[in-house]
């Protein structure tokens, strides 16, 4: 029976070293050298992570040689030109696209959480409106 494995030998030493091959959702396989520095003592080196995967990720996808990246399956170009930053925002919440009717309650909801209490305001207002944000925050003891 076959293993999903690859064997790397050093050739100048003559040891072996076995790695398991993983299958990627999308695009290639990859060749799991987490334990590579413990086995060998040795770092790879990959230039501008050309043929390195960085993490593993069941929700996005990234192909930087075809510019491609996904999100939940979906496109980043076609989610950015083609939904609403309110229905983005249920996307990363709820994992999917709302439907018209959750989009409407969300769209509620989100408005009914934007109300700010009317000692805010006030205080807002006391701020001179020319002041530096760092000045209208900063406390000085004189």
């Amino acid at each position: 029976m076959k293993k999903n494995t690859m064997t790397l030998t050093n050739n100048s030493t003559g040891e072996s070293y076995e790695y398991n091959i993983v299958e990627g959702t999308r695009g290639p396989s990859v060749l799991d050298v987490r334990t590579f520095f413990a086995d060998t003592g040795m770092f790879t080196y990959d230039p501008g992570f050309t043929s390195t995967s960085a993490c593993e990720s069941t929700i996005t996808f990234i192909d930087g040689g075809k510019g491609e990246l996904r999100y939940r399956g979906i496109d980043i170009e076609e989610l950015a030109k083609n939904h609403t930053y309110l229905e983005t925002c249920f996307l990363l919440l709820n994992s999917r696209l709302p439907s018209e009717e959750e989009l409407y309650k969300f769209d509620l909801e989100i408005r009914h959480r934007a109300f700010l209490h009317e000692g805010l305001r006030h205080l807002f207002n006391a701020f001179p409106d020319n002041a530096h944000p760092m000045a209208t925050l900063s406390y000085s003891q004189t």
